[in-house]
């Protein structure tokens, strides 16, 4: 496998997209089929459904499957990332979000499994973050509190991807996007087996997507958003960690902290944004709401497709604007992106205002 790679590296990853693509392709209307036949249809009374007709929600379940079986086949055992422990926690998520799609499965046990998953990976995997890398002035951590910012971290990301599941396309564009930009980024390093499971994840986002298209003939529930959320975010701390800098080896791409989380702005600024919301508003974070970047931009009169498509093209700007900043360092990068996130909120915010009151004002920046 090894050889062929190193012979013909592009016919190598373009097999591995177009064996998860086929998995999902085949899995999904067997998927279609059982779940009309067992009436396994979305919650269409819960108020925060946009569609008014059943529609399955275990697309996941095709994901995963493609996911699991390509990286098997197609990855190689040379230390860079430890697939035992990382299918382990995948299969882990899968059942709790299986669970969840049939269902449900409360919010307290749901922050149990992603704890102990998250704990798998970090303590077991080895996969966690050595460093702040200069952001608030703080480098290299001690073991432990480098165990603990890499299970919070881990966490974030996972519900992340699961918050932004509520518009066609979003999550799946979203993790074809990450891990399309981890895969490019790790090829580019010569990290092939990593490169692999990325792009074993885009194959089988692909192979999704092409359902989910607005009109959605099916959701990727739980089962696809938080494995999703979870692939993404082990990326991105390998990808971080293998681009710190030492003594003996320059990194490939600098400020990486920085670009991870260009990469991965999306689902990480619509759930610290809105968590922080529901906390200043005195309910609590898990609270189900309608006031996602997405909602609102589904109330100025967007459809679901232009959505995903601007909220892409935001993503994209961001890793852009890392990549040609790239050497003012982590922090002054991260406070770019977030204030690039602020103002593209602060104009949403400002039409959705003048919307709801039929009146373009000025003052309705600021109340």
């Amino acid at each position: 496998m090894t050889e062929f790679l190193h012979s013909y590296p592009f016919l190598y990853y373009s097999i591995i997209i177009a064996f998860s693509i086929l998995i999902t392709s085949l899995a999904i209307p067997s998927i279609l089929h059982v779940a009309r036949a067992r009436h396994l249809y979305d919650d269409l009374g819960h108020f925060r459904k946009q569609h008014d007709h059943g529609i399955p929600r275990l697309g996941g379940v095709a994901i995963f499957v493609s996911f699991t079986i390509t990286s098997l086949l197609f990855s190689m055992t040379d230390q860079s990332l430890p697939i035992n422990y990382l299918l382990t926690a995948c299969i882990i998520l899968f059942a709790m979000g299986l669970k969840d799609d049939l269902s449900g499965v409360n919010s307290r046990t749901k922050f149990i499994i992603q704890f102990l998953v998250a704990a798998i990976l970090v303590l077991f995997g080895n996969i966690r973050l050595s460093s702040m890398y200069g952001v608030f002035g703080i480098y290299d951590l001690p073991y432990w509190p480098s165990v603990a910012l890499s299970v919070l971290t881990i966490i974030l990301v996972v519900n992340a991807f699961n918050l932004i599941d509520g518009i066609d396309g979003l999550a799946a564009t979203t993790g074809i996007l990450v891990n399309g930009s981890f895969a490019g980024m790790f090829i580019y390093m010569g990290q092939y087996e990593l490169a692999a499971v990325s792009l074993a994840m885009v194959g089988a986002i692909f192979g999704f997507l092409k359902f989910n298209i607005t009109p959605a003939k099916i959701f990727m529930g739980d089962t696809g958003s938080l494995l999703i959320g979870l692939i993404s975010v082990v990326m991105a701390v390998k990808f971080i960690e293998l681009n710190k800098i030492s003594s003996v080896k320059t990194p490939e791409f600098f400020s990486a902290p920085a670009l991870a989380v260009a990469v991965l702005i999306g689902p990480i600024f619509d759930t610290v944004r809105i968590f922080i919301l529901r906390i200043s508003n005195g309910v609590s974070p898990f609270t189900a709401d309608r006031n996602h970047i997405h909602h609102r931009m589904l109330r100025l009169g967007f459809t679901h497709l232009q959505t995903t498509l601007i909220l892409a093209g935001l993503n994209v700007l961001c890793i852009l604007l890392v990549m040609y900043f790239k050497g003012y360092g982590n922090s002054v990068l991260i406070g770019l992106i977030l204030f690039v996130c602020l103002v593209f909120n602060w104009v949403v915010t400002f039409f959705v205002r003048s919307k709801e009151r039929e009146n373009l004002a000025l003052r309705n920046l600021f109340v």
